[in-house]
């Protein structure tokens, strides 16, 4: 993977309210609210971000309160922590950081794995191997955006979180650089 970043898209408004980012994808995606949770699961995410050594953006938590994992479109998989499993979330974003360390980034771009300033968190990927993260460049999480790695050698930014990213992705706002067209579709998981 030696291609440069192909650019950064920018949404013409960064939604910041993690309940009005769940609505924008709510409306993106066909048929994901009949999946919501009655009520917000009770994750402790004291522990989860104790465990990963950072704290994580506010839009991805109230996701993964609302709604278990899922997947759209059978392509994008949107792993969310359960209650219960919090003791072990860092395994499964440590296990996706070993394989970008290994086969994806790209340190010479300036793409490095978090805990590095900066460096690149996932928080979800593609059934074609395309990786979806986190940069975590900024002075808090909600500052963070979204950065995409293209199977075929793509690497491109998007400036807001990463629930605004699904949804314009899924509503087709969004141009899918390198990304395979998809119906966006829910599948739970």
């Amino acid at each position: 993977m030696t291609d440069d970043p192909i650019g950064t898209q920018t949404p013409k408004r960064r939604i910041t309210d993690p309940a009005e980012a769940l609505l924008a994808l709510e409306r993106a995606i066909p048929g994901l609210v009949d999946h919501r949770r009655s009520a917000p699961a009770p994750l402790d995410w004291a522990l989860v971000e104790e465990n990963l050594g950072t704290a994580l953006p506010s839009d991805y938590k109230y996701l993964a309160e609302w709604y278990p994992t899922f997947a759209v479109g059978d392509y994008i998989l949107v792993g969310l922590p359960e209650p219960g499993d919090e003791p072990h979330v860092h395994r499964g974003f440590q296990s996706t950081l070993d394989v970008l360390v290994d086969a994806w980034l790209e340190p010479d771009l300036g793409l490095l794995a978090y805990p590095a300033p900066g460096g690149l968190l996932p928080w979800s990927e593609s059934d074609e191997s395309d990786k979806f993260m986190w940069s975590t460049a900024g002075g808090t999480p909600q500052e963070w955006f979204v950065t995409v790695a293209g199977r075929g050698g793509a690497w491109w930014h998007y400036a807001g979180g990463a629930v605004q990213f699904l949804a314009e992705l899924c509503d087709g706002t969004l141009e899918p650089w390198g990304l395979r067209i998809f119906d966006p579709e829910v599948t739970p998981c």
